[in-house]
């Protein structure tokens, strides 16, 4: 993962929060709010919550009295967030690193977070943190997308990006968000991080989008994807943003388009 695969700026969060949040985001988010809420939380920590789908999801569930810390690393994603919100007395939202959180150790029920261990550069030093943070017999919930090959849209823009640029395709999406999909690896990290006991169930869903250019949208405008187009001709983000809509609608026809979306979701004990 290059440190160009963690800038969301300038315009990609709300792209980002309005484009594939609802396409990808919505169902995995309601997923692991129900699986937390069944694991009755008191105190619940998020990190790389993003755009906070997971929070708006979760917190309307949490009781009155909850505990919920809101982190990212990225703050213009975390303003993002708290901007959709709204207010709620029990959420503190705070830049933060997952592998190096600024918490006492047992301090929370839950960890969770949601499709973002992929972008940690040393992902055993951020479950080691869940872990320390979490109290004796608390959960670490997350998820992670399975090989983009299992994942259609992200898949076809890829392909789209890497005609416009064969010499040097933009791998942004199969690197890093489709980049820890090996269940094996994952085992093993968590076992290194100090958890013996975790679960890995992985559905499979579907991505409904109103247009082929809506997904296209979502993943050349709206992720660092649109970095590496543009760091290799700003002028081009358009063209492949309407090649990677033209490939899709090649494949799912011109009106509204599904395509197939997988991930594994990680319930681990502290």
């Amino acid at each position: 993962m290059s440190e160009a695969d963690k800038v969301f700026t300038g315009s990609i969060p709300e792209i980002y929060d309005t484009y594939l949040v609802p396409m990808i985001f919505e169902t995995y988010a309601n997923d692991l709010a129900t699986r937390i809420v069944a694991l009755a939380p008191q105190s619940v920590l998020e990190t790389a919550a993003g755009s906070g789908v997971v929070a708006r999801a979760l917190a309307p569930q949490l009781p009155p009295d909850a505990r919920y810390v809101v982190t990212d690393l990225n703050q213009p994603m975390l303003d993002q967030a708290a901007s959709k919100q709204g207010v709620d007395d029990r959420i503190t939202w705070q830049q933060a690193d997952a592998q190096s959180l600024p918490f006492d150790d047992a301090t929370f029920d839950t960890v969770v977070c949601q499709f973002g261990v992929m972008f940690f550069p040393d992902r055993v030093a951020g479950f080691s943190e869940a872990r320390r943070v979490l109290k004796p017999g608390g959960h670490y919930v997350f998820n992670v997308w399975d090989q983009i090959k299992a994942n259609e849209f992200a898949d076809i823009v890829t392909q789209a990006a890497a005609e416009v640029f064969p010499d040097d395709p933009p791998q942004f999406l199969a690197r890093t968000p489709h980049g820890y999909h090996d269940t094996g690896l994952i085992e093993r990290d968590l076992g290194a991080a100090g958890f013996a006991q975790f679960t890995i169930d992985t559905p499979v869903r579907t991505s409904t989008a109103p247009t082929p250019r809506h997904p296209a949208m979502a993943y050349c405008q709206g992720t660092p994807l649109r970095n590496e187009i543009e760091s290799r001709d700003p002028d081009l983000l358009e063209h492949v943003t309407e090649r990677a809509a033209k490939a899709i609608a090649a494949r799912f026809g011109e009106g509204p388009v599904t395509g197939m979306i997988k991930g594994h979701v990680i319930v681990a004990t502290a």
